[in-house]
């Protein structure tokens, strides 16, 4: 079981790398390509719009063949779409580009329903929450890929490079950790699957637990997208301490992460989520009204804290039912990670008509979505 635990928090990680090792060198992407940024915005549809229409997908994949072959399968066509995406930043071709970003969005999006399938097995067998670590994982992913690609810009290694060498990590890491995860039992031929999508997205539990998700979502995406942009913008600094506002926020969600199961163990998951959600709002709070970058700052580490466990906790969720574990987390994380393609346009919008810090203030109405149905998250019993 320890060796299932430790494959999965690799792959966590390894989702987190290879998404955020490209993501980080965007601007030598769009500059290789000769896009502008209006371009550039429409290319990055071709991932999250695959990302999203491919989550539903998912579920019937990872039913069928196992969480195993689910990450193999969507990891190497990750790997796949960087390999591509490396050789049209080499010939500067915008339409392979586009081609790369489609298999990059199918790849990242299956790898996460498997992967999370797979962490909600092992979870279930160990006994207590560790769901929040494996994200957590995926964060410090996020956290190496972004300084692998900082590294990479200042010693003036190409992009295509960088991606090629990437590429060939992902394939190697996956090929080997996979082999570590918990065996599965195939279905019987001609067997019917044990949940259909539609009697799914018929389930209140489970569109009140996508809900969780889609509320929770937004709080960190939005963040994510523009708590560096609201600082130097709304409090006239300069970019280094936006980037240590996103810094904050961002170690602030990974030590929530690290040491939240240990609480959701304690109190239980809905307290948790309502806590966290309370300590968002704060946090949301003193950003935007808090009147100097000292209690922003204060305000990125509560949004942190607040927006850590609300994903891997309403993952845990949905994944209560091992037999139906598959399709509950594929419908639920179609509806949550709506909130990662619509998030930056609203904001957007909202910012150019109110200001960055007032459009900022739409996270709350996705705090209350949050909240009003963090009571789908409590455990079903056997």
């Amino acid at each position: 079981m320890n060796s299932a635990k430790i494959a999965v928090g690799v792959t966590f990680a390894m989702n987190g790398l290879a998404l955020a090792g490209w993501l980080s060198r965007a601007p030598a992407i769009r500059d290789g390509l000769e896009l502008s940024v209006a371009g550039f915005g429409l290319l990055l549809l071709c991932m999250s719009g695959t990302s999203v229409a491919s989550i539903p997908l998912a579920g019937p994949l990872v039913q069928r063949v196992g969480p195993a072959r689910a990450v193999l399968i969507a990891s190497m066509t990750e790997a796949l779409g960087l390999a591509l995406l490396a050789t049209a930043a080499l010939v500067s071709s915008v339409p392979l580009a586009g081609l790369a970003l489609l298999f990059c969005g199918f790849g990242t999006s299956t790898w996460d329903v498997a992967m999370n399938v797979e962490a909600a097995d092992v979870e279930r067998r160990i006994g207590r929450t560790i769901m929040p670590r494996f994200h957590a994982g995926f964060s410090l992913g996020t956290v190496a890929g972004a300084g692998v690609g900082a590294a990479a810009s200042a010693a003036g290694v190409p992009i295509w490079a960088q991606l090629y060498v990437t590429t060939v990590i992902v394939v190697a890491v996956q090929l080997a950790v996979v082999r570590r995860f918990l065996p599965h039992v195939e279905p019987e031929p001609g067997a019917k699957p044990a949940m259909s999508a539609g009697q799914v997205w018929r389930e209140p539990r489970t569109i009140l637990i996508g809900l969780i998700l889609l509320g929770f979502g937004f709080t960190e995406g939005s963040a994510n997208d523009w708590l560096a942009i609201s600082l130097v913008d709304g409090y006239h600094t300069g970019d280094t301490l936006g980037a240590i506002g996103f810094g904050v926020f961002v170690t602030a969600m990974t030590l929530g992460r690290m040491y939240g199961g240990a609480a959701a163990d304690r109190w239980g998951r809905v307290p948790v989520l309502r806590l966290t959600a309370v300590s968002a709002a704060a946090g949301v709070l003193l950003v935007v009204f808090g009147g100097s970058i000292e209690f922003a700052l204060a305000g990125a580490l509560l949004w942190g804290l607040g927006a850590s466990l609300g994903f891997p906790i309403g993952m845990s969720a949905a994944a209560d039912d091992p037999v139906h574990a598959a399709m509950r987390v594929s419908v639920a994380g179609s509806i949550g990670y709506g909130a990662f393609l619509a998030g930056p346009p609203l904001i957007g919008f909202l910012s150019e008509h109110f200001g960055i810090l007032n459009g900022m203030l739409c996270v709350f109405g996705a705090l209350l979505l949050g909240l009003a149905a963090s009571h789908a998250a409590k455990p079903l019993r056997p």
